[in-house]
């Protein structure tokens, strides 16, 4: 929803290409320090939930919390500050246009505070197996940038998107509070010499450079995609965003349930559990995202014209978009598995593997982005990236497999060839129904209609499919769906 109104809004244009260059930095310094808190702090905190010692769990949590507010304090500060300096290295615009990506990058600065604070305070809630008020978070900023775009665009035009953006960082955080004082855990205290704290300390620093590697692939696409034509930043989101979002209903749901997992079966130096979640959580990706990167692929010019094309997103970039999002579709299996096997991997202690491997994948996604640029435009950026992903998934199996002693590939193959034949013939059957159907008309109605339709039939042809093939996969899927597994992905024995 929040992609449709920027695409009625804003379309394609400057405007959207400068809010997304702004937006660089905030996101690469909330994936830095976000992703590296959490994914350290998820294991130790549950090593001492595991072992009886809830009291030093949450002295070390609220150190945390504290320092975060802290240190992101005077990076949020610094980097407004700065902004002149280094926003004009990532968007290479016009001059009057790199003005409003300072002026918004200052602005969004702050959210990195709200942000990773409300990312630390939900991975805690996870812990306790409360996965409600943090599965709310993106929810509701994304409700603050649609109410803010709505009534404030016409005043403040594009910087109506920093206006939703804020107001959608301070409402995370506001909204997990009430369930987080809760448990009457927190306590103002801030000890840096605390054995957790120490062991964070030691870990953090190679799962930060993991993290910014991953988030520096963000810097690159629009460092290179800002060189290109006007509206290729928009475009290249736009897409990204559709792949991402079942991405984000499946995906998240699964990590979010795993990882804690993961840690108290590490913690229990239970590798056989470990080896078994890791196999369900992956045939469960599988299932999910198959038939839908085919979908997406099959299905590229209606989704985008049904979904973006009013207001100020033009044909002309539908067409765009649609180019673009094939590219963007085929490394979602990839993108989505990489999502629990580095979950599993940090959680299983193998984390300066992970991120060798992880730097590894950017660096090959930075040449090869080089190298498709000149001939492929914006397709070879998302290529580049589908390619480094894909081979980084078969590194990190290879060292799952290593670190849980073995690592069950049959099954895992076996649903992989499954999936595979079932998703190929639903997208040979919407292939056949796109060439006998006459287009829509352009009534928003009719391409609903038309879309709902597409997507009806495949998805009726792919799970009857693979109820013929047995699938086990269904039944896993329908299971976490219906939340029936909310608490373990496998029992632990």
């Amino acid at each position: 929803m929040r992609e449709v109104v920027y695409a009625k809004y804003y379309g394609t244009s400057w405007e959207l290409d400068a809010f997304l260059a702004a937006s660089v930095v905030p996101v690469i310094l909330f994936g830095v320090f976000n992703g590296a808190l959490v994914t350290a702090l998820v294991p130790l905190f549950s090593d001492y939930l595991n072992t009886d010692r809830e009291d030093e769990a949450w002295n070390l949590a609220s150190s945390v919390l504290i320092a975060i507010a802290v240190v992101l304090g005077v990076c949020a500060a610094l980097g407004a500050w700065l902004a002149p300096a280094y926003v004009p290295m990532i968007a290479r615009f016009p001059h009057g246009h790199v003005e409003t990506a300072v002026v918004m990058t200052r602005w969004l600065m702050p959210t990195i505070v709200f942000t990773s604070l409300s990312g630390v305070i939900g991975a805690l809630l996870n812990a306790y197996h409360r996965f409600g008020a943090a599965a709310l978070q993106g929810l509701l900023a994304n409700l603050c940038i649609i109410v803010a775009v709505w009534f404030a665009q016409p005043h403040y035009g594009a910087y109506a998107l920093v206006i939703g953006a804020l107001a959608g960082a301070i409402a995370q955080l506001v909204a997990l509070l009430p369930r987080f004082l809760l448990l009457q855990r927190f306590r103002p205290v801030l000890d840096l010499q605390h054995p957790g704290m120490v062991r964070l300390m030691q870990v953090l620093g190679p799962i930060a450079i993991g993290s910014a590697a991953g988030q520096l692939a963000l810097f690159f696409d629009r460092f290179f995609a800002s060189g290109l034509t006007e509206g290729t930043i928009a475009g290249m989101n736009f897409a990204v965003k559709i792949v991402g979002f079942p991405q984000q209903i499946f995906v998240t749901a699964i990590a979010t349930v795993i990882f804690p997992l993961f840690a108290g079966q590490f913690a229990h130096k239970n590798k056989p559990a470990m080896r078994r979640s890791l196999t369900t959580g992956l045939q469960m990706v599988l299932f999910l995202t198959v038939p839908s990167a085919w979908g997406l692929c099959m299905l590229a010019g209606p989704i985008v014209q049904t979904l973006f094309e009013r207001g100020a997103f033009t044909p002309e970039a539908t067409v765009l978009c649609a180019q673009l999002l094939p590219y963007a579709a085929v490394g979602l299996v990839a993108l989505s598995a990489n999502v629990v096997l580095t979950r599993c991997l940090y959680a299983g202690g193998a984390v300066k593997v992970a991120i060798g491997i992880s730097v590894i994948s950017v660096a090959l996604n930075v040449a090869l982005s080089v190298g498709w640029l000149p001939s492929l435009g914006a397709r070879g950026l998302l290529l580049a990236n589908a390619v480094s992903q894909t081979l980084q998934t078969f590194a990190f199996l290879a060292v799952a497999a290593r670190m849980l002693g073995g690592f069950a590939a049959r099954p895992l193959l076996i649903s992989l060839l499954k999936v595979s034949a079932c998703a190929a013939v639903m997208a040979f059957g919407l292939a056949a129904v796109q060439v006998t159907r006459t287009p829509p008309g352009p009534a928003t109605l009719a391409r609903i209609a038309n879309l709902g339709e597409h997507l009806l039939f495949g998805g009726f042809v792919f799970l009857a499919l693979a109820r013929l093939v047995d699938s086990e996969e269904l039944q896993l899927a329908t299971d976490l769906l219906l939340r029936r597994r909310q608490r373990d992905l496998v029992p632990l024995p």
